[in-house]
């Protein structure tokens, strides 16, 4: 059976135009709902184990991640900016719980950076693989989050 269309204005550079978008049901029961929601929960926990982790090096020395290039240019210690970049990672995920319509545009942008660093780096290019399909997937959540987030301005 077909679903309905909801209509809502959208913005292109050239003009306004009306634009048919199946309305998407916020019950748990339906499958698009059920992403959204996984990979919510996901990007919240994924950044605040890996930011606080920053700290305590249990998972791995994050520090090896970090191109050389990067700290010298700054004129920052390795490990000082490796500790700044979990505080951030900690209020990415802890904006992807409150805000997932705009952080999960953030946590992709920040996976970008990540995969940048690596690549300049030459080195773990598996792990730029991997957060190169964790940066898609936060992406999919801040589209998602447009039609599920039942906090989001009117």
């Amino acid at each position: 059976m077909a679903q309905p269309l909801q209509y809502r204005d959208t913005f292109t550079p050239a003009r306004a135009e009306l634009t048919a978008v199946p309305a998407l049901p916020a019950t748990a029961q339906t499958p698009a709902y059920q992403a959204y929601r996984a990979l919510q929960i996901g990007f919240v926990a994924a950044p605040i184990i890996a930011g606080v982790d920053k700290f305590f090096h249990l998972l791995v020395d994050w520090d090896q991640y970090l191109a050389p290039v990067i700290p010298r240019t700054l004129g920052i210690d390795g490990h000082s900016f490796m500790l700044a970049v979990g505080v951030i990672e900690v209020i990415a995920g802890i904006g992807v719980a409150l805000k997932p319509r705009i952080f999960g545009y953030v946590v992709s942008a920040w996976l970008v950076g990540i995969i940048v660093n690596l690549l300049i780096q030459g080195r773990y290019l598996d792990v730029a693989l991997r957060d190169l399909g964790l940066a898609i997937g936060a992406f999919a959540l801040a589209r998602l989050a447009l039609h599920f987030d039942r906090r989001r301005a009117s």
